[in-house]
């Protein structure tokens, strides 16, 4: 059950609030005696609430006395701090990152053979991604089939944000594919297509009948090769992602020819 004390109040403190909006106007002394917040705890408390805009003080009574702000208002100014308080956050965080950067960069390629697997929809969308995100000069996307086991508008939606973000970069990224599946591509997936990725210099899409597997060649070194199903043909089962230069050289070797006769498509 949501509290007052997820919003950034101390125990006391919320008792304090909570109080006073059964009491009314009233000391601190009263306050102390109906909320259980000890004597001497009661003043600091009160000021700390009063600091948060959560309650009002008339100076002039003698003793002074405190009255609760109305609870929309409180809510709002607790959350309006909260929000606050994680954007600061956030750009300390920013922060972190970017001095940590330059010092996590790795010097040297690393040249050895390493393959790693992800197993499943979900994973496999994420290894995907991951790798679209690592590319420094060219991404090459070769896609045979849609998959059914995916959800094609999350999966389509994911992939186009960060092939637009690699452009962004400076990578360049090629797309072939079989024509039906254009046609097959979500409505919303074809759009940000159209209007995000095929306007951009370094992008280009085409189609060809003479494409087999599904399969994404990255910097020329890396390949992510969709794994089907081997009970069901149309869904995927896994992906591997291995860096190996030589393999991934092959690769773009019949790569190459296919993509040179492809038509170019105009989403």
């Amino acid at each position: 059950m949501a509290s007052l004390r997820d919003l950034g109040l101390s125990e006391y403190e919320a008792r304090a609030y909570r109080a006073l909006l059964t009491t009314g106007p009233t000391t601190a002394k009263e306050l102390s005696q109906v909320s259980d917040v000890p004597m001497g705890r009661i003043y600091d408390v009160l000021n700390s609430i009063e600091q948060y805009n959560l309650v009002r003080s008339q100076s002039a009574s003698r003793p002074k006395k405190y009255v609760a702000v109305e609870p929309d208002t409180a809510l709002d100014r607790l959350l309006e701090d909260k929000k606050r308080e994680l954007n600061e956050k956030e750009r300390q965080y920013e922060g972190i990152v970017d001095e940590l950067v330059g010092s996590l960069d790795t010097t040297d390629t690393v040249e050895e053979r390493f393959w790693t697997a992800a197993v499943g929809p979900a994973e496999t969308t994420d290894l995907m991604v991951e790798r679209i995100a690592a590319a420094d000069e060219r991404v090459s996307m070769v896609a045979s089939t849609f998959s059914q086991s995916f959800d094609m508008d999350d999966l389509g939606e994911r992939v186009a944000r960060e092939l637009e973000r690699a452009l962004d970069r400076g990578v360049e990224v090629s797309l072939l594919m079989r024509p039906q599946l254009v046609d097959d591509l979500p409505e919303s997936v074809g759009r940000r297509y159209r209007e995000s990725l095929a306007p951009h210099d370094l992008f280009d899409c085409r189609t060809s009948d003479d494409v087999t597997g599904s399969f994404t060649v990255v910097d020329g070194g890396e390949v992510c090769i969709e794994v089907p199903h081997p009970l069901h043909a149309e869904d995927t089962f896994a992906m591997i992602d291995l860096k190996d230069r030589e393999f991934a050289g092959e690769i773009r070797e019949e790569f190459e020819p296919r993509w040179a006769a492809a038509t170019p498509l105009s989403f």
